[in-house]
């Protein structure tokens, strides 16, 4: 071991005393930086990753939709189930409809399966919260959690639905009457906008909803394990029609996507002028350290150590006070983030916004994802501001002359 690196890791924690109270003070506020990085990129990670779930989980990775209604649906899926990497497919149709149960009303999008394929893309099985998406028929729909909230229904009640066709005929003087339906069904898919505006019925009642005839909106595909979106997508955009492509699910949600990422991004460089303000504690704490061994420097040039040795003494300091800091706010970091939803969960109960909480957030739980990339930005920026700290106490202790340091009371 050098030993500049010796005498630095003595200095910072000495054998046999109590913690230095200047290295406590820098330690704290590199672990606080780097604590606060880690559950704000973890959070924000965490949205991304439950999108990602929920959408590929709702609707597979890849949607091949027409500039209309798609009429050749089974030429279109056997071209589909062709390509490699596909593992299923299923035409949907939605749109928005009119709800009406004992004189509530609720406007959410209506959303046709087709139930003989659709569990080969979309595992909607595990959302549903009461009933089973097996009593689902031409005669039933499946409402989401807050819909069903919203207009007072359950399972068996009857409610009413209103078409958009409906006034599509009133224009030429015809009269639709709305069609009645027993609900089989609630789901909770977790995020409260899914929840709060989706309803499932067959393809079959969608297609006359809308009068779609054997016309669809579109057809959703899951891939095998480890298939690229973009990369299949591509290849299915070669093999279909002109009038037909397929959108990845990042390119269907790039706004969102890109939005969502620009606020990770942000986040993440204002909160690192904390780290970059604790930085200022190290570099003051060390500078108070030259200060008060002057004499311990100028002793270190008499016995024969160059001013490069020196200066590494407090660099690596500052890089120890850097690393230690690190590792504490990692250990910080992901302990708040394991009681995350108990923590906030109490502060929404004690402040009475619970509602408000779910409103906003549109998840019902606190999701948090820790991306490999993050974790390393974090760590590395972390541990270089905290050296590039050490610089200026290195070069004023570097400048010291040893006869001048010597004299010094």
């Amino acid at each position: 071991m050098p030993w500049f690196f010796y005498l630095a890791l003595r200095q910072l924690f000495p054998s046999g005393r109590r913690f230095p109270f200047f290295t406590a003070i820098s330690v704290l506020g590199v672990s606080l930086g780097v604590a606060v990085l880690v559950i704000v990129t973890s959070v924000m990670g965490g949205f991304g990753h439950e999108i990602r779930r929920m959408i590929v989980q709702t609707e597979g990775e890849v949607q091949v939709k027409a500039h209309g209604v798609l009429e050749d649906v089974t030429g279109v899926m056997t071209a589909v189930r062709a390509a490699r990497g596909v593992a299923g497919a299923t035409p949907y149709a939605e749109g928005p409809v009119g709800i009406l149960s004992e004189g509530r009303p609720a406007f959410p999008l209506f959303r046709g399966l087709d139930l003989a394929t659709v569990e080969s893309v979309a595992n909607l099985g595990r959302f549903v919260r009461a009933g089973s998406l097996d009593n689902l028929d031409d005669d039933s729909v499946i409402l989401s959690w807050e819909v069903a909230q919203q207009i007072g229904a359950g399972v068996g009640t009857r409610i009413e639905i209103y078409s958009p066709l409906l006034f599509e005929r009133l224009k030429s003087d015809e009269v639709v009457l709305p069609r009645q339906f027993k609900v089989v069904g609630l789901f909770e898919i977790g995020h409260q906008h899914l929840d709060s505006s989706l309803v499932f019925g067959t393809l079959r009642t969608a297609q006359e909803l809308y009068g779609l005839g054997r016309g669809v909106h579109g057809i959703n595909v899951r891939l095998a394990a480890g298939e690229s979106e973009i990369v299949v997508a591509a290849e299915l955009n070669a093999a279909l029609p002109k009038t037909v492509r397929a959108l990845p699910w990042t390119q269907k949600w790039e706004s969102f996507l890109w939005v969502l990422n620009l606020e990770k991004t942000i986040n993440f460089f204002l909160l690192l002028f904390i780290v970059i303000i604790a930085a200022f504690s190290v570099m003051s704490s060390l500078l108070i350290s030259v200060v008060r061994k002057t004499r311990e420097i100028g002793l270190l040039g008499a016995l024969g150590a160059s001013r490069r040795d020196v200066a590494l003494c407090f660099c690596t300091q500052a890089f120890l006070i850097g690393v230690t800091g690190t590792g504490v706010g990692l250990a910080l970091g992901f302990g708040v983030l394991a009681v995350r939803n108990e923590l906030v969960q109490g502060i929404a109960r004690l402040l009475g916004r619970q509602d408000t909480l779910k409103q906003f957030y549109q998840f019902t739980d606190l999701p948090a994802h820790t991306l490999p990339s993050d974790l390393v930005t974090t760590v590395v920026a972390a541990i270089a501001i905290s050296t590039l700290a050490g610089l200026l106490p290195a070069w004023r202790a570097a400048r010291l002359k040893p006869v001048e340091a010597l004299r010094s009371e």
